[in-house]
């Protein structure tokens, strides 16, 4: 029998020349992290599901949850076909795939208190179920740079003002035109006063290239450090929390149908990295 392909509904192997183009755009917004003041990290790929739920992430995003289980072997039937696993072969699933990389920010941060300004930047393999796949577009599994600020009302509010003008800087370097639109994610308990606060001011904001979005503010007030139990070392009060967020794939997509292939795309990018105060990396073309 041949193998099943890498590629499948809502999975895709990027390209040497896609791949050199993904590392280069996300070393430009890691640097912007770093930058400033953000803690570089790595974040485990799954996170325990019971630590999400607390999140509320299976309240909110229940169409969008993948969980991770292993197998019963006592279910085992020999000769039985491996293609798929019947729901009895499969022990409770402890672990989810996170749909968001600021979630494990929040957790490894739990419990602890930290000082105003705390910043760490991570790119996390994300994984959403879809209604579609769409190429680079829309994928089951994708690339996820966030920028993520713990802290005091004002220093996250000014955390996503800063990138704000970031973004729109690097669109306009890179012939993209972007449009800014309201979103909604619900972070916050669906009834009482945060719900009329979420009504009142936008709690998230998406940059979107024709129909797609492909970067996005985040504000969280207060909801995931009282949640995780991060505090703010000089009140004990419980940290406020905001993100940038950039789908890596879906800058890809955008990019290559501006550029029209890899090498054109990357060079435009290597460009910017410098227009933005970084250096453009040495190395053969991306094709």
């Amino acid at each position: 029998m041949t193998p099943a392909p890498v590629d499948g509904p809502g999975l895709q192997a990027l390209s040497p020349g896609a791949t050199v183009l993904l590392k280069r755009l996300d070393t430009l917004l890691e640097g912007w992290g770093t930058g400033s003041g953000a803690t570089p990290m790595i974040m485990p790929p799954l996170l325990p599901v019971a630590a999400l739920s607390r999140l509320d992430v299976y309240d909110n995003f229940p169409h969008q949850a993948l969980v991770v289980s292993t197998l019963d072997l006592t279910q085992h039937q020999e000769g039985a076909s491996h293609e798929k696993f019947a729901q009895n072969a499969l022990e409770p699933a402890l672990f989810g795939l996170p749909s968001a990389a600021c979630f494990a920010v929040y957790l490894h941060h739990e419990g602890r208190a930290l000082p105003d300004g705390t910043t760490v930047t991570v790119l996390g393999r994300c994984f959403r179920r879809e209604e579609h796949y769409d190429g680079l577009r829309r994928l089951l599994g994708f690339h996820m740079r966030e920028i993520v600020a713990l802290g005091s009302h004002d220093f996250t509010q000014e955390h996503l003002r800063r990138f704000e003008e970031r973004i729109t800087a690097l669109a306009d370097a890179l012939g993209l035109t972007l449009r800014k639109e309201a979103a909604t994610d619900p972070f916050y308990d669906r009834g009482g006063q945060r719900a009329l606060l979420q009504r009142l001011s936008p709690v998230k904001h998406e940059f979107l290239v024709d129909d797609l979005a492909i970067a996005s503010l985040n504000v969280h007030r207060n909801f995931f450090g009282e949640r995780c139990g991060i505090t703010l070392d000089a009140t004990g009060h419980a940290v406020h929390t905001s993100c940038v967020a950039f789908g890596l794939e879906r800058w890809l997509s955008v990019l290559s149908a501006r550029y029209g292939s890899w090498e054109a795309a990357t060079e435009a990018v290597e460009k910017a990295a410098v227009a933005f105060g970084g250096v453009a990396p040495a190395g053969g073309a991306a094709r």
